[in-house]
């Protein structure tokens, strides 16, 4: 049977990636994506930007991600190939991303609301 396990980025990352510390913390975002139906397991991406470990891990037959990452260097991030996954048998996809909610805006929202 096909199940969807969520690879999620821990804080230590997206502070090192992004800079900043994320609005929710891992515990609050694992516990939002359990809460989802689809979602079957929900696995810490604990290897710093090599995120190799987490998907053999997982051994995944398709990753999908959004597609704002279609023009950015998701491969870089992850530091993974295109050969790599193929050389896994994995297939990447892209599915829409969900247009005028981010945490982005969430942030605006908030400042806007809150002063």
């Amino acid at each position: 049977a096909d199940k969807v396990v969520v690879g999620l980025n821990t804080d230590e990352f997206i502070r090192e990636f992004k800079g900043t510390s994320p609005i929710m913390s891992y515990g609050e975002r694992e516990r939002s994506l359990l809460n989802c139906s689809y979602v079957d397991d929900v696995v810490p991406n604990a290897f710093g930007n090599d995120s190799k470990p987490t998907i053999l891990s997982i051994k995944p037959t398709v990753i999908a991600v959004g597609d704002d990452w279609a023009h950015k260097d998701y491969f870089k991030q992850m530091s993974f190939t295109l050969e790599w996954l193929a050389e896994q048998k994995i297939v990447l996809v892209y599915i829409p991303y969900c247009r005028g909610i981010s945490t982005s805006e969430i942030k605006r929202r908030v400042l806007k609301t809150n002063g």
